[in-house]
């Protein structure tokens, strides 16, 4: 697999996500992180992007909830170099009808090298590092290659 370079613009892409039984969790996390998120362009899914916009006044874009594809509308988003990380607050303990779409995010913010936070640990790192707020650069597969080579292998 090819691999190139992107640069990621000082104002991010971020998408917020929590199962049930973290929602509070990420809430209280963009309260005490509100004049950093600001600084940048935040989408969620559905019931989470809404507690946190009408919660802390954030700009949040709401996608349709988890369940119902939300979660596959942010890998979507992710594929197409529309969300710069992913800050995804789950439950391992809570088993969810909809693990098969959690595990295809989780895979695609790892195919497309992503920063991923789990739980506020992780968040509290990614939000601290001086990446969070500058110019960076990162690498991502190359599928116009990929698509080229296995084109001619095929042929």
């Amino acid at each position: 697999m090819d691999y190139k370079n992107i640069v990621l613009p000082a104002k991010k892409s971020i998408a917020l996500v929590a199962h049930d039984n973290k929602k509070q969790d990420l809430l209280a996390w963009c309260k005490q992180h509100q004049e950093q998120l600001m600084a940048h362009t935040l989408c969620a899914t559905g019931t989470t992007g809404s507690l946190i916009a009408t919660e802390t006044g954030l700009p949040v874009n709401k996608l349709i909830s988890g369940p119902l594809g939300g979660d596959q509308q942010i890998g979507a988003l992710i594929t197409e170099g529309k969300v710069d990380m992913l800050i995804f607050f789950w439950d391992p303990f809570e088993p969810m009808p909809h693990d098969p779409d959690v595990k295809a995010l989780l895979r695609i913010a790892a195919v497309w090298n992503i920063p991923v936070a789990c739980n506020q640990s992780s968040a509290d790192f990614i939000i601290s590092s001086p990446l969070f707020c500058s110019v960076s650069t990162h690498l991502v597969p190359d599928y116009d290659a990929y698509i080229t080579n296995r084109s001619k292998t095929q042929q």
